[in-house]
């Protein structure tokens, strides 16, 4: 099963723009299963009068097809060395210059990583959203906001487990075995340290309406002023 990305288009009336490609980041970190799809996808929605992508972090996982199947099942997909953090911050380097960018896709059934069906391009807003989105320090240089979701353990094993059966073709057994060996240990060593780097905490577990409606407004007033 590949990852996903997304792009919302601007909903302005097309001309040609004089002024200088200017692109804002915006990370959003928090544990596996945490709602940081949901939250970005509704970010994406509300931000109309910018040209937004967002991005998933998965997306940019370290390709495993030159190892055997069995060693690409023994990888640690919850450290932060799993990701290829040069060429994601490659990728986003040149997407906030106004360059277009193929956004590889990854497929978490064989563990490796293709070329995806999405070209960013002039993007005016770049959501990235991932486990370690607050984990490396050159990323969080780039931003703009640095967004958390603290969701509760037992809610986010849940939806792991919901999500790695239906999705990924994963056994109960499997995803528990992982989730007590790396997704659980990870969590404490790499991602809940990550939120001291946030700009804002947003519990995971609760609706986002009100969040939403209070982030909208800061960040229309904070983007399309500048």
């Amino acid at each position: 099963m590949e990852n996903p990305a997304y792009s919302f288009q601007d909903n302005r009336a097309t001309s040609a723009r004089e002024i200088p490609h200017k692109s804002h980041l915006i990370l959003i970190g928090g544990g596996s299963c945490s709602g940081k799809t949901t939250i970005a996808l509704a970010i994406g929605r509300r931000l109309t009068g910018l040209k937004t992508v967002i991005i998933a972090q998965d997306s940019y996982y370290k390709d495993l097809s030159y190892l055997p199947w069995q060693e690409r099942t023994k990888v640690n997909f919850d450290h932060p060395d799993a990701i290829d953090i040069d060429f994601l911050l490659s990728d986003l380097k040149k997407m906030m210059a106004g360059e277009p960018v193929n956004v590889p896709a990854y497929d978490f059934v064989t563990h490796t990583r293709k070329e995806g069906n999405l070209c960013v391009a002039n993007a005016e807003v770049i959501i990235l959203e991932g486990i370690f989105a607050l984990y490396y320090p050159k990323l969080l240089q780039m931003s703009d906001l640095k967004i958390y979701l603290d969701s509760d353990a037992d809610i986010r094993l849940a939806r792991r487990l919901q999500r790695d059966i239906l999705e990924r073709g994963r056994s109960v057994e499997s995803v528990l075995n992982q989730y007590l060996e790396t997704v659980k240990p990870s969590h404490q060593a790499f991602i809940e340290p990550t939120k001291k780097n946030a700009d804002i905490i947003i519990p995971g577990e609760k609706e986002f309406d009100k969040v939403l409606i209070m982030l909208n407004g800061y960040l229309q007033h904070e983007l399309l002023s500048n």
